[in-house]
């Protein structure tokens, strides 16, 4: 068998990784979006590298559009074989992919009123929420920790990652030519300590490994140092200089770890009396799914949920739907919280609310996540004192703040200590994969000091012979 690097390789994201057998049968792991390229993430969308109805299987890692955004774009282009993920990802990308829908059709209408005011054709969005629904149908959900055979020479377990709600480690044993080989690809690696989910677990031995490297050459801070610095932010903002505070935040994961942090700081008493507002309808969705999904949250929050059965809630916080109430959002004169998506400030409401605040010094932009290096949000991290937002220019007069370890990728130790669960020395080939290439470049010497070897580092298309 092979497998070719489609996506996610010295980038992170649109990960696609096609495993090909000796019979024919082809597995997609993930089927991702590329995201915050600019004019140039469109094209790459649209060039998959392979046919659609030619893929058997995808197996998906996790909800994130990065590793699942483009399934609605293959069933358009007629592939009808199984999407196979645990019951929380299926749930998830039941509201994701919808999302992700809307805002293409959104964003190609906006588009093509520029191109018809210079006389060229309009395009058509990649996929529409018709195909995003569509294509759920092709959906099976298999629980942590339960084997399940695709046919009689796939095999496939699911894992938990704890990166967010219902990640996963797939382990692969594909037979061929009556030899078993086990693939494991972690998708996005978690951290062992969580403020609602539960630690990773540990995954069978393998005979190649494929993960992920977003943070290889990073370590974060303690949890308590980034609870203090969140708090003492709004503190400084919302207080001290009567602003507002803008948190871009993707809506599944870093929403709900945020808004749990302020739950804790209002319970005991130390949140300031200004409001806060999720204003994210896939965020207000996804914090039900969490609500339902009790089992996969860590005992702290168990503890909590003893005597106080929402922890997504409290009395000044409100979750914003519709349209009309998010644009009232930018009348308000007094100091709020406002937390909206996306994360890395490319799509999405949050974009009208860096236009409406981004130039006041008295309000404050925390990014809670990692910002891939071309996006709007990298180029207001690295300090731009001028922004373009929807076309505009914009001073950045607002304090910018970064808590990086709000992100739910384990730091290079994390992610050398969770892989401490592999047999080093059966292990063939380590491929690194969803990571910048200085980055990997680093995490690969890390790993080598920790006793992996024969770890490559594919490049965009590069097809290997397992």
């Amino acid at each position: 068998m092979k497998i070719e690097f489609l996506g996610a390789a010295r980038e992170v994201t649109g990960s696609k990784h096609l495993i090909t057998m000796d019979n024919g049968t082809k597995i997609l792991l993930d089927c991702g979006m590329f995201q915050g390229k600019g004019l140039e993430t469109d094209a790459m969308n649209r060039k998959l590298g392979f046919n659609p109805s030619s893929i058997d299987h995808i197996i998906l890692t996790h909800a994130h559009i990065d590793h699942s955004g483009l399934i609605p774009y293959v069933y358009k282009l007629g592939f009808r074989g199984s999407v196979i993920c645990t019951d929380a990802t299926r749930d998830l990308c039941a509201i994701m992919l919808a999302d992700s829908g809307h805002i293409q059709a959104a964003d190609v209408k906006w588009f093509n009123k520029r191109r018809v005011s210079k006389g060229l054709k309009p395009v058509e969005p990649i996929y529409t929420e018709k195909e995003a629904h569509a294509c759920m149908e092709l959906f099976i959900s298999v629980a942590y920790n339960r084997k399940f055979n695709i046919n009689k020479n796939i095999r496939i377990n699911f894992s938990n990652t704890g990166h967010m709600l219902g990640s996963a480690v797939v382990t692969i044993e594909i037979t061929e030519n009556e030899k078993t080989t086990t693939i494991c690809y972690t998708g996005d690696i978690g951290r062992p300590v969580n403020r609602i989910l539960k630690a990773p677990e540990p995954f069978p031995a393998c005979d190649y490994l494929i993960t992920e490297s977003t943070y290889g050459n990073r370590l974060h801070p303690h949890m308590q140092e980034i609870e203090e610095d969140l708090l003492r932010i709004i503190h400084e903002t919302c207080v001290e200089k009567r602003g507002k505070l803008i948190i871009p935040s993707f809506a599944i994961g870093r929403t709900q770890e945020v808004v749990y942090s302020l739950n804790n700081f209002f319970n005991a008493g130390q949140l300031p009396k200004v409001n806060i507002y999720v204003d994210s309808p896939l965020a207000v969705n996804a914090t039900g799914i969490f609500r339902m999904y009790t089992n996969y949250l860590n005992e702290n929050v168990r503890l909590v949920m003893a005597t106080d059965p929402d922890p997504f809630g409290f009395n000044s916080l409100y979750y914003i739907t519709s349209a009309e109430d998010s644009k009232r959002l930018n009348s308000i004169k007094e100091p709020c919280v406002i937390i909206s998506a996306s994360g890395m400030m490319e799509a999405g409401r949050i974009k009208h609310h860096l236009a409406n605040n981004i130039s006041d010094p008295a309000n404050t932009i925390l990014a809670v996540g990692y910002c891939s290096p071309v996006t709007l949000g990298a180029r207001i991290l690295s300090g731009s004192k001028m922004v373009s937002i929807f076309g505009v220019k914009h001073e950045v007069n607002a304090t910018i703040e970064k808590i990086e370890a709000f992100s739910g990728h384990g730091d290079y130790q994390e992610m050398i200590n969770y892989l401490g669960c592999q047999d080093k020395q059966r292990l063939k080939k380590v491929f690194l994969v969803h990571g910048e290439f200085p980055v990997q470049e680093f995490y690969k010497g890390e790993l080598e000091k920790n006793g992996f070897r024969n770890i490559e580092i594919p490049s965009q298309g590069q097809e290997y012979s397992l």
